[in-house]
């Protein structure tokens, strides 16, 4: 679990030096002041249940009161198409950046779906960066050739990702 805390936290924190941010002048709490930044306002994530809310933590641990918001999407064990279960935003997502959280991108499918129901919410693909640990080529190409503006980040790319990792990490398997 430390592993995967620790690859969570990095990613998350590149997710962030990617959000546009703004000088401003910060005082310490010995009182000397320096020329520092901070987030412009509009951010948000939004977790891929139920693998992505393992790196709601590590998004937390470094915006307090980012706002976060969490689709529901089930993979057809034969087919491979995903569907929507659940949907809930801010209400002003359109308005935000997103750091879309997904730990395990494989096919790419469900990610495509939850990109899908962000523009049907007003998001446009270009503001929409997502957060994976490990990625497949062919998933990572997926997702690139049907929206090609979104931004990837991940730790690993390799021709076989690891399976069940929602399940692992919350102690379900």
């Amino acid at each position: 679990m430390f592993s995967a805390d620790r690859l969570i936290r990095l990613v998350v924190e590149e997710g962030l030096n990617q959000l546009p941010y703004k000088e401003c002048m910060v005082t310490t709490p010995t009182g000397h002041k320096y020329e520092g930044v901070k987030f412009e306002k509009g951010n948000c994530g939004v977790s891929i249940m139920r693998s992505g809310e393992a790196m709601e933590q590590g998004l937390r641990d470094c915006c307090r009161s980012i706002r976060i918001g969490k689709i529901l999407i089930q993979s057809d064990e034969e087919t491979q198409r995903a569907k929507v279960y659940y949907a809930k935003f801010p209400p002003d997502i359109y308005r935000r950046k997103v750091l879309l959280m997904y730990p395990i991108l494989s096919t790419g499918n469900t990610v495509i779906e939850a990109v899908k129901v962000l523009i049907e919410h007003g998001v446009q693909p270009s503001v929409i960066i997502l957060l994976s640990l490990f990625s497949t080529p062919h998933g990572a190409k997926s997702i690139i050739q049907e929206f090609p503006e979104i931004t990837i980040l991940t730790t690993e790319v390799h021709p076989v990702a690891p399976t069940h990792f929602g399940q692992k990490y919350f102690g379900t398997d």
